[in-house]
């Protein structure tokens, strides 16, 4: 298993299924950081489709989503395999955690607390 970045957690992995990481479960388990906000990077080869029980329909391609809440997503990554995806999830781990990921522009409305505690956490100047 290759190791993972500062700050993120292997919080499941399922045998040649899903994976995901856990970025400071010890910070996003308060009401004012509740666990959905919570960064996370899903590893799975479920239907991306955008309706009712599609994530459930396996598919050849694998992806690496990197979710700031349940349904924000801030990157996006397809993958052949499963290794290359959980290869791909610890690099866009990496790239969250070394403050890469321009996390504002996902959101419609912005999140001014929230925003500030991950540049806290990642290093990052607003």
């Amino acid at each position: 298993m290759t190791d993972l970045p500062d700050g993120w957690t292997l919080w499941n992995d399922e045998p040649e299924g899903r994976r995901i990481l856990a970025f400071r479960p010890d910070v996003f388990n308060e009401s004012a950081f509740p666990a959905e906000c919570m960064p996370t990077v899903f590893v799975w080869n479920g239907s991306r489709a955008n309706r009712p029980g599609a994530t459930q329909i396996r598919t050849e391609t694998w992806h690496a989503v990197l979710y700031l809440e349940p349904e924000i997503e801030a990157v996006v990554e397809e993958f052949d395999s499963r290794e290359a995806a959980v290869d791909g999830a610890t690099d866009i781990a990496g790239r969250f955690a070394d403050g890469e990921i321009d996390y504002r522009s996902t959101y419609q409305v912005p999140r001014e607390d929230y925003f500030e505690k991950l540049d806290e956490l990642t290093g990052r100047e607003p």
